[in-house]
């Protein structure tokens, strides 16, 4: 299953004295480092420095959504050094593999005068290794004119969808 990213939008209806309105939730990607410390099975903590992807409405909501992820894990300091927006064109999940792949394509159209345009957008891939990164981006993009440039193993580890 493959998912259109541009910008998410969600509509929420809402009740305002007696009347009814429409309020659009803009959702965006976020991509959070986080550095905390990881119990280990052998009372062995482990400092880690791990990045994730979180889709959110806005950076707090964001570091408070991973927290909420990651409590179980954590044993001791935790600290974001960094959260981002990150804009992809789509996001292809690929079953519970643990490897996510960023893909520059280029969108390929054709104008009126007749000239190729060349619209470069970001994909992010879920795969077991690089090869099949590429077979599942081939596949989900066979039907659009485009050309494949890059793909390259993200830090990303999770997807953190909106619920």
């Amino acid at each position: 299953m493959s998912y259109l990213i541009p910008n998410v939008v969600l509509e929420a209806m809402v009740q305002q004295e007696s009347k009814t309105t429409k309020t659009i939730i803009i959702m965006d990607f976020f991509e959070i480092k986080v550095n905390y410390t990881r119990q280990t099975g052998e009372d062995n903590p482990a400092s880690v420095s791990e990045t994730y992807l979180v889709e959110a409405s806005t950076p707090s909501s964001v570091e408070e959504r991973i927290m909420e992820e990651l409590k179980p894990l954590i044993s001791g300091e935790c600290d974001v050094p960094s959260i981002r927006n990150r804009k992809f064109y789509d996001i292809i999940p690929n079953g519970n593999v643990e490897d996510w792949y960023e893909s520059k394509v280029e969108m390929i159209t054709i104008e009126d005068n007749g000239n190729e345009k060349r619209k470069a957008v970001t994909i992010l891939v879920e795969a077991e290794s690089i090869q099949k990164a590429v077979s599942v981006l081939s596949e989900s993009l066979r039907n659009l004119d485009c050309e494949i440039v890059s793909v390259k193993k993200s830090k990303i580890l999770e997807v953190y969808r909106a619920v």
